[in-house]
């Protein structure tokens, strides 16, 4: 018999997990996650909720199990650095406007693991979209967490099943359903604002892709966290380069670039290359295009949605 109080996007949700082999806990630690995800996200913020206590013990003990500091094999260079760290299990990668709009549209479902050298982590590297046609718009749980946050902040987007749903379900009142058209305009004008948009990948949102983030630096956690030194992002395999006899020297890029990438000479701009993450808001912030992008292989892969089988 089923609970009545369990709703179906629970039971699904179970399910996919019992399905991928994951743990009670891992499921718990997902429901936790996706059902209080203001409480779980938001402390990262500066807001002073009675809640905050938890969060010092909690960021001990999870530094004692994933130290932060320790990077996998493949981002400290060394082989037999192999052991798992927590933002091995929650990561994002910049996509650029195009890759995002095409990643929005995908209208089939999709079943793929990423190679190490477009998303370098060791855990929830699979782009696995069941039901990709359900979009999800959801108000942002960092700008929640800020006493004074960006806004809009209903920037948030969900991508596919079961996830989607179960936030639908569990936050009707922070939540809506979008179509495509409409996740893409919320993209084109993040990135307008000089706002990064992100592939998010968690170990407990069954190991994959579930959303695109699109936030800035002064309210995103992982960009915080990334700030710090705490490696939840990688490179979008893309490098941004200047033409310096289009630059005019206006500061628009520099203002609008989050990770504090670009500086300036008596040529013009210029890139500080181990900054930059190839998000692409600044060629679309710079009115002479004197801005683009190259690829970067030695910054890793980008993740090719047009590539995706």
């Amino acid at each position: 018999m089923k609970a009545p109080f369990v709703k179906q996007s629970t039971r699904d949700y179970y399910r996919a997990c019992r399905e991928n082999g994951m743990s009670l806990f891992e499921f718990i630690h997902g429901y936790v996650y996706g059902r209080w995800c203001y409480h779980y996200i938001g402390l990262a913020g500066d807001k002073d909720p009675w809640w905050r206590w938890l969060w010092v013990p909690l960021v001990l003990i999870i530094d004692r199990v994933h130290p932060f500091t320790e990077n996998d094999a493949h981002r400290s260079g060394d082989p037999d650095q192999t052991k798992p760290t927590w933002s091995d299990a929650y990561h994002g990668k910049p996509l650029p406007l195009n890759e995002a709009t095409k990643l929005i549209r995908l209208d089939r479902p999709v079943n793929t693991a990423l190679p190490e050298t477009v998303l370098p982590y060791t855990r929830a590297r699979d782009l696995i979209l069941d039901n990709p046609e359900k979009i999800v718009l959801l108000d942002c749980p960092c700008r929640a967490g800020m006493k004074n946050p960006c806004t809009p902040t209903d920037v948030c987007i969900l991508i596919g099943d079961p996830f989607a749903t179960f936030m639908l379900e569990h936050h009707p009142d922070k939540t809506r359903a979008i179509t495509a058209d409409e996740a893409v305009a919320v993209v084109k004008a993040e990135q307008a604002r000089g706002h990064v948009s992100h592939a998010f990948f968690k170990d407990v949102a069954l190991g994959k892709f579930y959303a695109i983030c699109n936030c800035c630096a002064c309210c995103c956690g992982a960009m915080k966290a990334h700030a710090m030194g705490i490696p939840m992002l990688c490179s979008s395999g893309y490098l941004a380069q200047v033409d310096q006899d289009l630059c005019t020297k206006c500061g628009t890029c520099a203002q609008k670039c989050q990770f504090k990438a670009i500086g300036f000479n008596k040529e013009g701009a210029y890139i500080r290359e181990d900054r930059c993450m190839g998000c692409g808001v600044c060629t679309l912030s710079c009115s002479k295009d004197a801005i683009t992008l190259r690829l970067a292989p030695e910054k890793g892969e980008p993740l090719k949605v047009d590539a995706l089988h």
